[in-house]
């Protein structure tokens, strides 16, 4: 399964005069996404706690399996259970790579794969910019998934059958089989609805009304799997729908409904969001500022910004120089009467590279830069070195929001 995370997941800026949006901001290291099991491609590859859960139960039910097929084995059932789950999930892996190595060949960046509850994720930061790639990224797992399974029978019948090796490698077979098929269902979140999605997206010339489409779809497979799969297990048969498996069985359709539900809602607010993005832009979220010195009594900044229809104050130094931004926040902690008495540059934070933005920023590249370095109110520049003004983060975040509230195109 493959999830394009927001590169707004899924992700700097320049000193003062030297072309703010030329060095590229650096993103603060990744957290909560379980163990770093390694760097292949160099894209972090994570295992989430959920998966032990996972393991465990493939282990125990694989287990049972083979205690029918090989019984004696005995306890050494569950450790070549358990060498199943690895190596099943070491398939799921090698489909999240799959997606990878073709993000990184089209120039997408992607931010991690994690291993998890029902599979991996691979978090893409970008979306592809025509349906073809869309098409090709999205199709490549399951191709991979089907190229192992391809594998894994060519193995099997070099081996003896009834073997360990041999139940082994059937089982590796079928259950990646299985996850190219699940995943080809025409359904977002699922690969194969990312393939519907390119098409639609091909047919219409809206790749907004590729992610509807393929959304809608994504949610009706959700009802189908949570009143289908039952049933499919039991062969059709109502009178047979009762006793613990027929519970394991609605359990598992509730899990897999909900993800798939989830996923296609989630897809349909990052599309929207991608939508809105150029919406929000540097330039005109800027607020006029005033240079004051840092001695400058705050009662005297104030009403020199309020002569000039300025929002905002810039502490420079003798030569004129930019070298803090006085927080809005913090004027506001001044009361009135004592405001005559505190120096400007007292309620000032001093500028850093990354505290400096182009005036040319917008959408998913200006909520990169903001991300990459978290501040209450950025100075804002032209090309020149220019003091253009103070963007504020409160401001951003107020654009952001009433463009979500809009009705997309």
């Amino acid at each position: 399964m493959d999830d394009s995370g927001q590169g707004h997941s899924g992700a700097g800026g320049a000193g003062h005069g030297a072309g703010p949006g030329d060095r590229k901001p650096q993103r603060p290291p990744e957290t909560g996404g379980g163990i770093l099991m390694g760097r292949p491609f160099g894209v972090p590859v994570y295992v989430a706690p959920s998966w032990f859960l996972v393991a465990a139960l493939i282990t125990w039910v694989f287990g049972g399996q083979l205690d029918r097929v090989l019984p004696e084995l005995g306890g050494v059932r569950y450790l070549v259970a358990l060498f199943f789950a690895v190596a099943f999930y070491a398939s799921v892996l090698v489909h999240e790579l799959a997606h990878t190595v073709a993000a990184l060949r089209f120039k997408l960046p992607v931010r991690r794969i994690q291993l998890q509850f029902f599979g991996g994720v691979s978090e893409i930061e970008k979306e592809s910019e025509t349906p073809g790639r869309e098409f090709v990224l999205a199709f490549v797992g399951p191709l991979l998934s089907l190229i192992l399974a391809g594998v894994f029978y060519l193995a099997m019948l070099a081996v003896e059958p009834g073997t360990v090796p041999g139940v082994l490698l059937a089982g590796l077979m079928i259950s990646n089989l299985l996850v190219a098929a699940f995943n080809l269902l025409p359904g977002l979140p699922l690969d194969g609805g990312r393939m519907l999605r390119a098409v639609v997206w091909k047919i219409s010339g809206k790749p907004m009304t590729g992610t509807v489409a393929a959304a809608w779809v994504g949610r009706a497979l959700a009802v189908a799997v949570l009143v289908g799969l039952p049933l499919l297990t039991h062969g059709g048969d109502t009178e047979d729908l009762g006793g613990m498996d027929t519970l394991t069985d609605a359990l598992l359709a509730a899990i897999l409904a909900a993800i798939i539900w989830t996923g296609a809602g989630n897809s349909l607010r990052m599309a929207r969001l991608r939508e809105h993005l150029p919406e929000l832009r540097a330039r005109t979220l800027t607020r006029r500022a005033v240079p004051v010195e840092a001695a400058t009594p705050l009662s005297e900044a104030l009403r020199r910004a309020n002569e000039a229809g300025a929002r905002a104050l810039v502490v420079v130094d003798g030569q004129g120089t930019p070298r803090a931004l006085v927080r809005e926040a913090a004027i506001g902690g001044v009361p009135e009467h004592r405001r005559p008495w505190v120096a400007t540059g007292s309620l000032a934070q001093d500028l850093t590279d990354g505290t400096r933005l182009s005036a040319d920023l917008s959408g998913e590249e200006l909520l990169e830069v903001l991300r990459a370095t978290p501040a209450s109110e950025y100075l804002v520049v032209e090309d020149t070195g220019e003091v253009y003004g103070v963007l504020s983060a409160a401001d951003v975040e107020r654009a952001f929001v009433a463009a979500m509230a809009r009705p997309t195109s």
